[in-house]
């Protein structure tokens, strides 16, 4: 037993899938949500402020997705 390697810090493939689909489901209704936000903006039914904090959120979503399945 003393031959086995240390893993490092890396948590377990599953669980780094389960991020990642949470992360790909949660960016991609962000996105929604700002286009939908964006075209209601246009229109003058909702102000700038939704669209804006969506796209946020989806593009931090899609970063940290990258850094997961790096």
């Amino acid at each position: 037993m003393a031959d086995l390697e240390h893993r490092g810090n890396r948590s377990p493939r599953a669980a780094r899938e389960a991020r990642a689909y949470r992360l790909v489901v949660t960016g991609g209704i962000a996105a929604v949500v700002a286009a939908v936000g964006i075209v209601l903006a246009v229109v003058g039914i909702i102000g700038g402020v939704i669209p804006l904090v969506a796209i946020i959120v989806s593009i931090v979503c899609f970063l940290l997705f990258r850094r997961t399945v790096a």
